[in-house]
C-alpha cells in the first residue's frame, strides 16, 4: 500500500485542511494518507486549542487514515528540528511521498534553493551572524541574509511561512538521505497569519481561533470554514470543558514558575539564554497577564514565536540536557488514531517495522517518551479545576480513537 505523508497541527481542523488532505490523496495517488500531528504544545509555542486526542478525531474525520504524533522535542521547535522529526517520523512507518502546502507551489524550486545555499553556504552563514549581530531576530536574519545573496527567480521566496517549512522537509529528506518524494500545493486564499475573514469558505487556523476566544466559545462566526464534523467535535468539547486552551489560562503556573526558580535554574532550561533569565523574572513581577508578559519581554532580537517556545520549555522544566540527549530520530511512534484502512496497513508495516507502535503508554518504557508525558501533564492544568483530573486520566487511559469507513 502505499502512503503519502502530511505533517499538521488541526489547530482547528478547517477547510483549507480538508482541501490539503484531498489534494495530498489525489496528486499522490496514494491509498493511505497518513498524518503527524504535533501533541498538545505546538510549534509557535502554544497549547493547542483542544488536545491531541480531539484534533486526532477530527483528522480521522475528515479522511486521514493514521494519525501519529510528533514528539515533544520535535513539535515545539524552529522549523529545521520541526520539519527533521517529522520527516524522520514519517520515514520510519513507511510513507514514500510527504505532501505540504506552499506560497511557491512549485517542487523545483525548493530544489533549486537547496541548491543555492549549498552553492553559497559560507557567505549565508556569514551573513546570518552579521545579521543578528546588528540585532536582529533569527527568521529575520536568516531572510535578509537570503536576499542580500540575489536569489533568482527560480528561488523561492524564504520570508512566507509555508515555504520556510516546505524547505525545510525537503532539506530534511535530502540530509537523511530517505527514499521520500516530496510534492507541493499552493497554498491560497488565506495566510498562515491571517486574523480576519478574507473568503467565503476559507481562513487561516489563526483567525478561527481568534474568533473562538473574542465570542466565548461561539462557532456562529466560523461555521462556514470548518466542516461539520469539526463544528461537531468543537461543540462538544466547549460544552464538557466550558473553554477553549490557550497561553492565558496557564500564565498562574508559568508566573509561578518564573518567580519560584532562580536565575541559575533557568539557564538550565532549553532556548533560554543570553540572559534572558533576568528579564523574564522581572516580567513576571510586573505582569498582570501572559500578553502583558510577552509584551514586556519582547525584543526586536527576539520574535514572539520564539519567546512563548522558551516559554512552553519552563513551563514544562524541560532543560538543555535532557532536550539534546532525545533530539535525534524518534525511537518509537506513537499512535492517536485509525480507520479501517489504516488499521490494515500498520498490521503490513509492524511485519519489519524498525521502531515500536506506541498504543498504550504501559506498553513503552522508553525514557525518550517522557516529555510528551510531563507535556500533557501541564496542559491539563490549563483545564477548568473540575475537569483537571479528566484530562490528566487521558494521556493513560485514551486509546487510540478507531474510525469505521
Amino acid at each position: 500500500m502505499k502512503a503519502v505523508g502530511i505533517v499538521v497541527e488541526y489547530n482547528p481542523f478547517h477547510n483549507g485542511h480538508a482541501y490539503h488532505l484531498q489534494q495530498s490523496r489525489q496528486i499522490s495517488d496514494a491509498d493511505i494518507v497518513i498524518a503527524v500531528m504535533s501533541g498538545q504544545f505546538l510549534q509557535r509555542g502554544e497549547p493547542a486549542l483542544l488536545p491531541k486526542w480531539q484534533r486526532a478525531k477530527m483528522a480521522l474525520s475528515a479522511g486521514v487514515d493514521i494519525v501519529i504524533e510528533l514528539p515533544y522535542q520535535f513539535a515545539t521547535q524552529k522549523a529545521d528540528t520541526f520539519a527533521f522529526g517529522a520527516v524522520s517520523l514519517l520515514s520510519q512507518i513507511g510513507a514514500s511521498i510527504l505532501c505540504f502546502g506552499s506560497e511557491s507551489g512549485e517542487i523545483e524550486h525548493f530544489y533549486h534553493t537547496l541548491q543555492f545555499l549549498k552553492n553559497n553556504k559560507e557567505k549565508y552563514e556569514e551573513r546570518i551572524k552579521l545579521n543578528m549581530a546588528q540585532g536582529m531576530s533569527y527568521p529575520s536574519a536568516t531572510s535578509s541574509a537570503f536576499l542580500e545573496l540575489d536569489p533568482s527567480e527560480k528561488i523561492i521566496d524564504l520570508s512566507k511561512p509555508n515555504n520556510i517549512l516546505g524547505f525545510q522537509y525537503v532539506k530534511a529528506i535530502n540530509d537523511l538521505g530517505i527514499n521520500m518524494r516530496p510534492i507541493t500545493i499552493p497554498r491560497t486564499k488565506a495566510g498562515y497569519h491571517d486574523e480576519r475573514f478574507s473568503s467565503e469558505t476559507i481562513a487561516s487556523a489563526t483567525s478561527i481561533r481568534k474568533s473562538l476566544f473574542t465570542t466565548g466559545g461561539s462557532l456562529s462566526e466560523i461555521n462556514s470554514y470548518i466542516p461539520n464534523t469539526t463544528a461537531a467535535i468543537l461543540d462538544d468539547y466547549y460544552r464538557t470543558y466550558k473553554q477553549f486552551q490557550r497561553w492565558e489560562n496557564y500564565w498562574p503556573f508559568l508566573k509561578y514558575r518564573l518567580l519560584h526558580a532562580s536565575g541559575t535554574e533557568l539557564r538550565n532550561i532549553y532556548e533560554v539564554e543570553e540572559g534572558l533569565e533576568n528579564r523574564v523574572i522581572e516580567a513576571a513581577l510586573a505582569a498582570n497577564s501572559f500578553k502583558d508578559f510577552m509584551s514586556i519581554v519582547k525584543t526586536k532580537r527576539y520574535t514572539w514565536t520564539r519567546l512563548q517556545r522558551m516559554c512552553t520549555h519552563i513551563l514544562t522544566n524541560t532543560t538543555f540536557d535532557e532536550m539534546n540527549e532525545i533530539m535525534k530520530e524518534a525511537n518509537y511512534i506513537r499512535l492517536l488514531g485509525m480507520n479501517d484502512n489504516g488499521r490494515k496497513y500498520l498490521n503490513q508495516w509492524k511485519k519489519h517495522a524498525s521502531i515500536p507502535l506506541v498504543s498504550k503508554l504501559s506498553s513503552y518504557h522508553g525514557d525518550d517518551i517522557k516529555l510528551d508525558i510531563r507535556a500533557s501533564r501541564v496542559y491539563a492544568l490549563g483545564a477548568k479545576e473540575e475537569m483537571t483530573q479528566e484530562l490528566l486520566q487521558m494521556e493513560y487511559k485514551q486509546p487510540p480513537f478507531y474510525m469505521t469507513n
